[in-house]
């Protein structure tokens, strides 16, 4: 029998076909629990920094008539996974017949090549691994926590990388007393000394400001491992031979200013500056901007060593779900909670989008219509709103949460509260304990803005 898809009681009103990954796995789980003929599957994920992650989860036996529905399941398990938690060597604690599938499957010529590649040698420069074993040889979880930020003391500098700003403040015991957007073209830029200048110039503009600096923060989209950007859209015009300056510019400029600096992934700081506001832990951050976003804050209010690049991850497992042209893959989080999605479902109510415009005036376009009251525009935040309420629901058999922040460009005007609106009715719906579980916020612009630069600044602690 193979894996078995279930369509939501709250179809999203312009996609009939989607499959929530949260009802198929839910089904799944129950119908191993009813044949009671379950059996342990345990997947580890390393990180090069010898951190290992560990998802427990149960499964057909080997030999039960259902087995075959196993490495759906598998499957689609293992590439959340990847993408949320990160790691180049994994293990497949369980029957045999997963182990194989999932090995013919992340490959350098099977259907997750790019999760191959991209995991191995562009994350974490290893070859990536996936060994098959029994459920009691995988490793013990060995997680590792930063208590980064929440730093306010002293006179810090906070930074944030865009794609086309560059965000600097100077903050003195908690409070921005100078706040600066410099319009730069990072992604253009095929010289590595481009970016740093630009940096530097920032960073000397804050610092001015202030009777001395004692710490930088900083954040920006892309994978960060220990102040290296190991894979960054910002850098995308840097030549390869020329990348591992871009890899250690931040450690260069950390030298050139002598005081502590921390960069990290823009998604984290979102949530840490969520978690500080609403003085609380255990909180997602979701954005929905030029794509999804991602960034979490542990029940200890500790940042993770994770990826959370939940972009990638998958949330709808139709067979007929729209493929990522990057990863090659059908699903994944950025084309439902994005401005993707709204470019995807426009055609369907009659929205015709011109191909000359940038995709900020693409989006400004259509969020114009749904101002105006165009029922077909407010049809296309109503199925994202759909959309993120399971996909919400799917993240917390991932993430332990009592906080999602919701956030992002396509949450601007009548768009933020359509989306909170249909999101609540999901939980509600489907998923009472988590409706009583978990609260949506939807922050106000300033407060976030503000609250980005502040929450980087106090990454790192003063020595």
């Amino acid at each position: 029998m193979t894996f078995r898809l279930v369509k939501p009681n709250l179809a999203p009103p312009l996609d009939e076909a989607f499959c929530p990954a949260a009802l198929a796995n839910h089904a799944f789980l129950k119908d191993v629990e009813q044949s009671r003929a379950g059996v342990p599957l345990v997947l580890g994920l390393e990180r090069t920094d010898g951190s290992i992650s560990r998802f427990e989860t149960r499964v057909f036996a080997e030999n039960h008539p259902q087995a075959e529905a196993n490495l759906m399941y598998a499957e689609r398990l293992l590439k959340f996974l990847l993408w949320q938690r990160g790691g180049w060597k994994i293990y497949v604690g369980g029957p045999p017949s997963i182990g194989s599938h999932l090995k013919q499957c992340y490959a350098p010529d099977g259907p997750r090549a790019f999760d191959f590649h991209f995991m191995g040698e562009s994350v974490y420069q290893k070859g990536f691994t996936l060994v098959s074993c029994a459920a009691a040889d995988v490793p013990a979880e060995k997680e590792s926590e930063q208590a980064l930020g929440r730093h306010l003391d002293g006179c810090r500098i906070g930074f944030d990388l865009g794609a086309s700003d560059l965000k600097v403040s100077a903050v003195v015991a908690g409070q921005a007393v100078f706040s600066e957007e410099i319009v730069w073209e990072p992604r253009r830029q095929t010289d590595p000394h481009y970016h740093y200048e630009h940096i530097m110039n920032a960073l000397r503009m804050a610092a001015a400001k202030m009777p001395r600096v004692d710490a930088i923060g900083g954040s920006s989209a892309g994978v960060y491992i220990n102040n290296r950007a190991m894979v960054a859209s910002l850098f995308r015009g840097i030549p390869a031979e020329r990348f591992d300056e871009v890899r250690s510019m931040f450690l260069r400029i950390r030298q050139e200013m002598s005081v502590p600096l921390e960069i990290v992934n823009d998604g984290e700081v979102t949530a840490l500056a969520g978690s500080m506001s609403l003085e609380d832990n255990a909180v997602l951050g979701i954005a929905l901007g030029s794509s999804e976003a991602a960034g979490y804050v542990t029940p200890q209010g500790n940042i993770t060593g994770w990826l959370n690049e939940l972009a990638f991850a998958p949330v709808d497992y139709s067979p007929t779900a729209p493929v990522d042209e990057w990863s090659g893959d059908k699903g994944c989080g950025a084309l439902y909670f994005s401005q993707q999605c709204v470019f995807r479902l426009a055609p369907n109510v009659g929205i015709e989008l011109p191909g000359d415009i940038t995709d900020a005036a693409r989006l400004k376009l259509v969020q114009e219509k749904l101002e105006a009251g165009h029922p077909g525009a407010a049809k296309i935040w109503q199925s994202m709103s759909y959309y993120l309420g399971y996909g919400i629901a799917h993240y917390a058999d991932f993430y332990q949460l009592k906080h999602v922040l919701i956030l992002g460009r396509c949450t601007s005007g009548q768009g933020g509260p359509l989306l909170l609106d249909g999101a609540n009715e999901v939980l509600a719906t489907e998923f009472p304990e988590l409706a009583r579980q978990i609260t949506l916020h939807l922050p106000d612009e300033k407060s976030r803005r503000v609250g980005q630069s502040i929450a980087a600044a106090s990454l790192p602690a003063i020595q």
